[in-house]
């Protein structure tokens, strides 16, 4: 991937380390045989999941998102099993 791409990606997910992380899931999701987003001569599953990303096919607020609903279940559960398994109201 070329270097104006790249900051591409960062300017458009924040860091580096989400569209990573993103491409990594989404490039698993297409070894499995999902279906590409994007028209493109690409091969390799990351780059093509990279490419998704950087098009906005996939984009890079969903991860947070599902992060951030993630630790508010692990919240509730801990609170949970703190209480004596009743949940407070």
């Amino acid at each position: 991937m070329k270097q104006g791409a790249i900051d591409e990606l960062v300017k458009q997910c924040g860091s580096i380390y989400k569209p990573v992380v993103i491409a990594a899931k989404r490039a698993k999701e297409l070894s499995e045989g999902g279906q590409k987003l994007v028209d493109t001569d690409l091969r390799k599953v990351t780059s093509i999941a990279l490419e998704e990303i950087r098009q906005g096919k996939v984009r890079c607020d969903v991860q947070e998102e599902a992060v951030k609903s993630s630790r508010k279940k692990e919240r509730k559960e801990k609170e949970a099993v703190s209480s004596g398994g009743r949940r407070k109201s």
